[in-house]
């Protein structure tokens, strides 16, 4: 569904190296959505001061001290769950329904947070558009 492609920013060939992968990926004929999806991630930024990406879309990590691995995250997250037509929500069900039981067999359930007081609970989960619709039939309120 995605193609993570990380670089060594800090070796002296890292501009010949992007060429050859790029290359390499053009000749296993690949659906273009992947390769025009590619996440290009910069490693050892660490190593130096100040480095600011100069492509397009680069996103800045380093793996040994975890700066940027959070918006690394947030951006596979995002490119992933649009590859995949589904989407990330947090949907409010009444715990005695059957409801919880149908978004664990029909969906991803990430979280589930309980209010107690109520017998409620929020549900955050990963859907794809038609279970949503389905479950938009099933429990319309």
């Amino acid at each position: 569904d995605l193609i993570v492609h990380v670089r060594d920013i800090t070796h002296p060939e890292t501009t010949l190296q992007k060429a050859t992968v790029l290359s390499v990926l053009k000749n296993l004929n690949l659906p273009s959505h992947l390769l025009d999806s590619m996440v290009e991630v910069h490693n050892k930024v660490d190593l130096i001061e100040r480095y600011k990406p100069t492509e397009e879309n680069a996103l800045a990590i380093s793996a040994l001290h975890g700066h940027g691995l959070e918006e690394l995250k947030e951006e596979i997250e995002k490119k992933i769950l649009t590859a995949t037509g589904k989407k990330m929500m947090t949907v409010n069900i009444n715990l005695e329904g059957p409801q919880l039981s149908w978004l664990y067999k029909e969906a991803t359930v990430q979280e589930v947070e309980v209010m107690p007081e109520d017998g409620t609970a929020r549900v955050k989960v990963i859907i794809g558009n038609s279970a949503f619709g389905r479950y938009k039939n099933l429990f319309p309120n």
